[in-house]
């Protein structure tokens, strides 16, 4: 085997490995050698290039989202790292594992003018959960030189392994990102055979706090005095909570529960598709009675953040007198009325919570279910009526996705349109919520692709696809991959928000129109091409789209510019009862 002769790089290489770290995902470099020739050595490491570090950091993040463990990305010294820094923060606010390695001068060289260098200590501070600043080590050739070198030698080895074994730990511990930033004196490529180090190794420690009866008790007693009560979950990781336990919420008059497709949760009693239900009161030519029916008098969120704005608006004008957020780590204050945090894991909230609830005679459930049920019958006629457009073709698309896939939408119009149908339970479902950018979503798409075994498909718009088409440079898309793109020619989400939409202004640089086919991307990736500009193409094209292939293909569905904010907009006053 083949270690580099920097002691600093064998050390990062040897805890990684003894932290069961086992992808590395290196984009290239010269600073960055040391960390390239001891992570690509390793038989324990599956390395892979990716030499765009904006791709690189949300091809990790996608990988480590479907894996729930740490992956490592590795650049160069530079504005390299910085490209990593879209991929960090939502890996920040989406509780993924990132352990970000960046290559670094000595301290010595900084802001002199030398090439590729720049600030690069604690240069994620706002969005990283820590920081490892660690010191250049000189190799030592002669055993016999001076003493105090030695023990400054000694003593800066201690520091870093201490610093690294505390950075890949909080990343273990508290699920997010971390910044290893290692400054290396030259020479880079040097190499030597079969020689280990044995660096400190401090453990992991993953806590969870279990609330006792009594400490619960005071908050059973609000919630079984209350007469209505609901329960929104934002973008959870597929089967976080047991299903008893659904099913024990969903038997309760006095609750609702509120999902969305990036919950992954599933129970028949439960109120999927939020705006269906929210959309159609704003319609209404008094909203105020049926809103004020809604509004619960105790709120409980877990999960990750919520896409639907129409709650979020709700809620913060008919607030609850109580809103509790279970989460191990953080809860934000969404809707500027949480008064209570419970700092545990879900399951074992209400396991505990639960023996002590009592039945609370309601008919909270029963009047919202009757309308959930006449808004579904609404939907129905409508889209069956609707022309050729983004939702027509969302619809289409729906039936056709073959079970167990997993399926990562894009943002803005794409993950809203979403959340108005029903996906299948066997599928899994994410979107990059934490930051909701359009930046990444093809490499993420790509990094889960590689991480999963069941087919992985993207969808996604087709600017977040442009902007986002490095993604597809690069050598490990599986055969099963499939990315559909809903190209209505611009930036789709900005005909349906308020403004101007006639104008020139708006056209270039809000909705930034434009005349892009994905056709030669395909070309140049090779991908298989699908193109559809009907409703009789798209059914057409999904059949052998969805078939097994020698190759990912890509399916890019052609839809009007000018009428999709229409259709979308005049939805929600149709399915109105």
């Amino acid at each position: 085997m083949k270690y580099s002769k920097i002691p600093v790089a064998r050390s990062i290489v040897t805890l990684c490995v003894a932290k069961n770290i086992k992808h590395v995902v290196i984009s290239p470099g010269s600073r960055n050698a040391p960390l390239t020739i001891g992570f690509t050595h390793h038989p324990e490491i599956k390395p892979y290039s990716i030499v765009d570090e904006r791709c690189a950091g949300f091809f990790a993040l996608g990988m480590a989202q479907q894996l729930h463990e740490p992956v490592v990305l590795v650049c160069t010294s530079g504005s390299a790292l910085l490209n990593y820094y879209p991929a960090i923060a939502e890996a920040f606010y989406s509780d993924i594992p990132l352990v970000i390695i960046s290559a670094d001068r000595p301290i010595e060289r900084i802001d002199i003018g030398d090439g590729q260098t720049i600030r690069q200590k604690n240069v994620f501070e706002n969005h990283i959960l820590y920081s490892a600043n660690l010191y250049s080590e000189l190799v030592l050739e002669n055993e016999l030189q001076d003493s105090k070198l030695q023990q400054k030698q000694f003593e800066a080895r201690k520091h870093n392994e201490r610093e690294i074994n505390l950075a890949l730990n909080k990343a273990i511990e508290e699920q997010g990102p971390v910044h290893i930033n290692v400054p290396f004196y030259e020479p880079l490529y040097d190499t030597v055979e079969n020689i280990t180090v044995n660096p400190l190794e401090i453990l992991p420690e993953i806590l969870n706090r279990n609330y006792a009866s009594n400490e619960l008790q005071p908050y059973a007693d609000i919630w079984n005095a209350a007469k209505r009560k609901m329960i929104i979950v934002g973008v959870a990781q597929p089967n976080l909570v047991e299903q008893e336990i659904l099913d024990k919420l969903a038997e309760d008059d006095s609750v609702i529960v509120f999902t969305e497709t990036t919950s992954n949760l599933h129970q028949h009693n439960f109120f999927t598709r939020i705006d269906t239900l929210i959309g159609p009161i704003e319609k209404e030519v008094d909203p105020s009675e049926l809103f004020k029916k809604l509004q619960p008098e105790i709120l409980l969120t877990f999960g990750g953040f919520i896409v639907s704005k129409k709650i979020k608006a709700f809620l913060r004008k008919y607030q609850p007198a109580h809103h509790w957020h279970i989460d191990k780590k953080k809860a934000y204050n969404t809707f500027f009325c949480l008064n209570k945090h419970f700092e545990t894991e879900v399951n074992s909230f209400f396991t505990n919570f639960l023996p002590l609830k009592k039945e609370v005679e309601s008919d909270y459930a029963k009047f919202w279910q009757n309308i959930h049920v006449q808004r579904q019958k609404r939907h129905e006629e409508y889209m069956a009526e609707i022309p050729y457009s983004d939702l027509k073709a969302m619809q289409l698309v729906v039936p056709h996705v073959p079970e167990h896939t997993v399926i990562e939408f894009g943002n803005s119009s794409t993950i809203r349109y979403a959340q108005l149908f029903e996906w299948d339970k066997s599928m899994k479902i994410f979107c990059n919520r934490g930051t909701s950018g359009i930046d990444g979503s093809v490499s993420t798409a790509v990094g889960a692709a590689v991480a999963q075994k069941n087919p992985v498909l993207l969808i996604t718009g087709d600017l977040s696809f442009f902007y986002d088409s490095n993604a597809l440079w690069n050598n490990y898309i599986p055969n099963n991959f499939r990315i559909i793109v809903l190209n209505n020619q611009g930036g789709g989400i900005f005909r349906i928000l308020p403004g101007n939409k006639n104008s020139e202004n708006f056209e270039t640089y809000f909705e930034t129109v434009h005349d892009l086919k994905a056709k030669p991307l395909c070309e140049l990736y090779k991908l298989d091409y699908f193109l559809a500009t009907s409703e009789e193409e798209i059914e057409q094209s999904l059949v052998e789209f969805f078939s097994t292939s020698s190759r990912p293909k890509l399916l890019e569905i052609m839809t009007p510019r000018k009428i999709n904010d229409e259709v979308l907009l005049k939805y929600f006053g149709f399915i109105k009862t």
